[in-house]
């Protein structure tokens, strides 16, 4: 859930050693609750492994509260048949999300979720809770009340009216005593986006009561792992000011958090919320940092409670200046987080324009490849089959794994023909398991250039003089390397830091308006140079410190004096085409270049375990409407076309890099139809190959006859 209109096989079936509780067993542990035993049992802890592969949201309504009756009981068994039937391995909880909403319901959410447990491991399939620890429904007026239960649905709703909201509590601790506080006014934080009040990440007391529920939530449901979602702060620049915040800053940074009516601190405030700010001031500056600490310490104290439990939170985005009004800081929480999720495409039709995600997919999977080599997923959205099907193809482009889920209660009346998840992505795992069952922990991506994105620059706001941020370049150069079958990877802010890291590769390097450069980042990339590694520079490059304040003389001038040799000077790729310019230059050589047909395809390759395969994927989709509009007022996407009318590609391929031998191509749009690649060399190292795309609008792969 994220403050944005357009948010975007386990490696073997382990054994679990813990087995779900049974209903009976369950409910004598809520009676030793009650009656206050200190000997509780601990269900076993699973295995720190935890790789899920195809994953799917495990929806709920408001009637199962009505557990233990034997209607969401049976309701619950066929449902887990369903998953898995259709190759689910993991199922994501989605609903009863306002966790603390339903404080007096505990013991009956808790127990219906154990039973969910119990069925779902019986089939080798993992269950993650997924819950907001941070919010509570408080629509303000009618209208808000009203709008939430028009397109907030999906969360489930079943909040406290404003007579018993005053005395709501959970573990001693009431809740108008836990909340954020409203810069302007001494009000409670409120993000007006969703209806909510949000508790304060840095109130101790809220801290002890989520605390205490995550040790219940441990201990009455065998869950596999848990999304903490919303690990930010939805309020923005409006909040906090509570004494805990005030204090801390006082403490940390030695500011006073000024009055709001200081445009110097927060700018200007007639502008939307998530604008305000002036980062020309170093206060403000720390005050977004601190605010990153705060959530940062709290994800730290969620999984120090969890232990072995592995932790996800979501995340929509991790490159826009944006998210500093909100505290949302991916790279921040990695050290403490197991899996990592990029919130993609939504149910609209302006989602087929996938490649301006591309570049959140693979910064949040390289975020999650330093984070001990994590698992990744890609949760896509959809309201039709059509829509599971395209999230399926892009997770497969990008090598992780996919996470569907449908998004009917997005919208004020669920489809006529409404699927459940498990069946919207049936057609697409079965396929995947029979044809084409490559499993992306295994893909090896080939990258040809590193991509540079220092969040420095975002973290402190800087804008190139046309009002444009990094992230804006780095968006920019993803697109380009699509165009021309580019394979690249990001190269993040520790990275570039490390000279030996660095020196690993032989690829360039590309800095576009790297403004924001730390001491550190600077000598390593000295090293890397003196040493012969190659730069792509775009400038600005090195006019801040790590801190946003401005240097003296740019780093840039020192550099190009000193390694002109090894820097080639190119304009940004968002107001020119460099990378078009150095392949004409000869200054990279594509291992893969088209030759023939239409260039709406665009292909990656990936190496799984010594087998190169090719992934197809159309960026010139058309999205056919439906009659039925989402939030915005945009309509739902029913169906996608292909725009492209010449389906027959030709390939030249360096072979020395992409061994390709004999390729099968298929496509779930064929069934189980298969054509052979057209396969020629044409010297030593390079050889031609032509493939036929008729009757796929989406997704193709080229694959060896046997994976």
């Amino acid at each position: 859930m994220k403050p944005f209109t357009n948010r975007r096989q386990f490696i073997k079936m382990t054994t679990f050693s813990g087995a779900a509780l049974s209903l009976p067993s369950f409910m004598q542990q809520l009676q030793a609750q009650e009656t206050g035993s200190p000997d509780l049992i601990m269900p076993s802890a699973h295995a720190q492994q935890f790789v899920p592969n195809r994953l799917a949201s495990w929806w709920c309504t408001i009637d199962d509260l009505l557990w233990p009756q034997k209607q969401i009981t049976d309701k619950i068994k066929r449902r887990a048949e369903g998953f898995a039937k259709a190759q689910i391995d993991t199922a994501i909880n989605f609903g009863f999300h306002n966790r603390f909403d339903f404080s007096n319901y505990f013991t009956q959410l808790h127990g219906y979720y154990a039973n969910v447990c119990e069925e779902l491991h019986k089939y080798g399939i993992r269950f993650m809770d997924h819950y907001s620890c941070n919010h509570v429904g408080r629509p303000r007026t009618e209208a808000d009340f009203r709008y939430m239960h028009k397109y907030q649905r999906h969360g489930i709703l079943l909040f406290n009216d404003a007579v018993s909201a005053k005395y709501a509590q959970y573990e001693g601790h009431f809740f108008n005593d836990l909340f954020e506080v409203d810069l302007r006014d001494g009000s409670h934080g409120y993000a007006s986006q969703y209806q909510f009040e949000a508790f304060c990440h840095n109130n101790p007391d809220f801290l002890d009561m989520h605390k205490k529920y995550l040790k219940r939530l441990m201990h009455d449901v065998p869950f596999d792992a848990v999304e903490v979602d919303d690990m930010c702060s939805y309020p923005g620049n409006k909040t906090c000011g509570c004494k805990y915040c005030r204090d801390r800053f006082k403490k940390d940074y030695g500011h006073e958090i000024p009055d709001f009516s200081d445009k110097s601190f927060f700018g200007d405030t007639s502008k939307d919320m998530l604008e305000w700010g002036n980062y020309d001031n170093p206060a403000y500056r720390d005050w977004l940092r601190m605010k990153a600490e705060i959530v940062y310490d709290h994800v730290k104290m969620i999984k120090t409670t969890l232990g072995d439990k592995p932790l996800m939170t979501c995340c929509s985005n991790t490159g826009p200046i944006v998210l500093n009004a909100v505290a949302l800081n991916l790279e921040k929480m990695a050290p403490y987080l197991d899996l990592f999720m990029l919130e993609n495409v939504g149910t609209n039709i302006r989602n087929t324009a996938w490649m301006d995600m591309e570049a959140e997919a693979l910064h949040q999977k390289d975020i999650a490849q330093k984070a001990g080599n994590a698992p990744a997923m890609a949760l896509s959205y959809s309201i039709f089959e059509k829509g599971a099907y395209f999230g399926w193809a892009l997770a497969r482009f990008w090598g992780v794994a996919n996470w569907s889920s449908t998004l009917n209660t997005r919208i004020e009346e669920d489809p006529k023909n409404a699927l459940d998840d498990d069946a919207a992505i049936t057609k697409s795992n079965n396929w995947e398991k029979q044809f084409s069952d490559v499993f992306y922990r295994d893909g090896e991506d080939i990258p040809e250039v590193r991509l540079v994105n220092n969040t420095y620059c975002k973290d402190n706001g800087w804008r190139d003089e046309k009002g444009h941020e990094h992230w804006d370049r780095s968006m920019a150069w993803t697109k380009s390397f699509i165009k021309n079958n580019i394979g690249y990877r990001f190269v993040r802010t520790e990275e570039l830091a490390d000279a030996i890291a660095l020196l690993k590769e032989k690829t360039p390097l590309i800095m576009d308006g790297v403004a924001c450069i730390a001491d550190r980042q600077y000598k390593a990339l000295q090293q890397f140079l003196s040493k012969g590694g190659r730069l792509w520079l775009s400038l600005p490059f090195g006019t801040h410190d790590e801190k946003g304040f401005v240097r003296s003389v740019p780093l840039s001038q020192t550099l190009l004096q000193q390694h002109k040799k090894n820097i080639t000077v190119i304009d940004s790729a968002l107001y020119a085409q460099p990378l078009e310019q150095l392949i004409a230059a000869k200054k990279i050589k594509p291992y893969i270049k088209q030759v023939k047909g239409d260039d709406g395809w665009t292909v990656r390759a990936r190496n799984y375990k010594g087998k190169f395969v090719l992934h197809f994927m159309n960026t010139r989709l058309i999205a056919v409407p439906d009659e039925v509009n989402d939030l915005s007022g945009i309509p739902i996407m029913k169906d996608m076309q292909s725009g492209i009318s010449d389906n027959i590609i030709t390939y030249e391929i360096n072979t020395s890099v992409i061994p390709v031998g004999e390729l099968m191509v298929m496509s779930p749009e064929w069934n189980d139809a298969q054509r052979k690649a057209i396969i020629k060399s044409l010297n030593k190292n390079t050889v031609t190959l032509t493939v036929d795309l008729n009757g796929a609008a989406i997704y193709a792969v080229a694959q060896p006859g046997q994976i």
